[in-house]
């Protein structure tokens, strides 16, 4: 067992998932500092130890402590955690280096690629503040239902099996149980692709069919993301693990989930425009499907149900078009 006792944790970013992670940090080390962007939400969280703005009528863990000041929060920690969506992430991580300690691990919580670059959080983190080891966090983590004591598990992923322990003893709770795995690449980009094929899965929802449907894009879209996983070198067993097959089966099935939300409304017929500006979160998947889609292309991978995501999410389709384009392809084998 790892002592985590005291140990200090800054978390970038007080979202629904930051705060959970910083939340369930507090239980097992007494040094927590949160970064909220806007002082008002800080304060609030201090005051109440409820983030009433992600997390609504959700009790905090006491030892959490809220500042809007990232000098606070990142300045003097032994482990910073990024819960900032990508389109932030280097900014703010650019921000919070000036003030961390050299060799400070650090933690993506974040699922999307960066849209200029195509990089992954990792690799930026790796750009931004070299020498600092990287790991990922990731799962079937609705925040929500973490934060809310259900029963669930997650994947830390890094190759350094010291930082491993350490991280994986500081996020274990008795109802959230934490494996290590060294393969970032492929944790990464199933978290980032399970994003889109949400979206597929919650338009066919919304378009009113069944469970054969939604099964048929998660099978289907498992292939997708497994195909450019390992064209980036990432490993086929980590897709059918907790952070491919498991992330994905939650946020296809999930209302909670944002990505499928999304979907689900495309599918009712309303555009990505009014959709997007009703929503106070950040989907990933809409920001994130365009990049995808320019990856798999420079790798020569073929993914044809973020290729129709993108066709409605970007280019104006209907998700009825979208749904003609996949089921007319040429047919072929499962296994090809």
């Amino acid at each position: 067992m790892t002592n985590t006792t005291g140990l200090r944790i800054g978390v970038v970013g007080a979202g629904s998932w930051g705060t959970t992670v910083a939340s369930l940090c507090a239980a097992n080390t007494s040094a927590i500092m949160l970064w909220a962007r806007q002082p008002d939400l800080a304060a609030s969280i201090n005051l109440a130890h409820c983030n009433q703005v992600y997390l609504p009528d959700i009790a905090l863990h006491h030892a959490v402590r809220a500042s809007a000041d990232l000098a606070d929060v990142v300045g003097g920690a032994q482990v910073v955690m990024m819960a900032v969506p990508s389109h932030g992430f280097r900014d703010v991580l650019q921000q919070a280096a000036t003030f961390m300690a050299p060799g400070v691990p650090i933690v993506s919580l974040t699922k999307g690629l960066e849209r200029k670059t195509l990089l992954r959080m990792s690799q930026i983190v790796n750009e931004v503040t070299p020498g600092h080891p990287v790991a990922v966090l990731t799962g079937p983590n609705l925040a929500f239902e973490i934060a809310s004591g259900q029963p669930a598990a997650c994947v830390v992923a890094i190759d350094d099996q010291g930082v491993a322990a350490q991280l994986q003893e500081v996020l274990t709770s008795s109802t959230l149980r934490v494996y290590t795995n060294p393969d970032v690449v492929g944790c990464e980009i199933a978290g980032v692709v399970k994003n889109v094929i949400a979206i597929a899965a919650g338009m066919a929802f919304g378009m009113g069919f069944g469970d054969n449907s939604r099964a048929t894009l998660i099978t289907r879209g498992l292939a997708e993301m497994t195909r450019l996983a390992i064209a980036l070198d990432g490993k086929a067993l980590t897709l059918s693990g907790l952070a491919g097959m498991g992330d994905l089966i939650a946020t296809c099935s999930s209302m909670k989930s944002r990505n499928t939300t999304v979907g689900l409304r495309l599918g009712h017929g309303e555009s990505i425009d009014d959709i997007l500006s009703s929503m106070s979160m950040v989907a990933e998947g809409v920001r994130s499907s365009p990049s995808v889609l320019e990856l798999a292309n420079r790798h020569g991978v073929e993914m044809p149900i973020t290729e129709q995501v993108v066709a409605v999410c970007r280019d104006g389709v209907t998700a009825a078009e979208a749904l003609t384009a996949l089921m007319n392809r040429t047919l072929k084998s499962e296994t090809l």
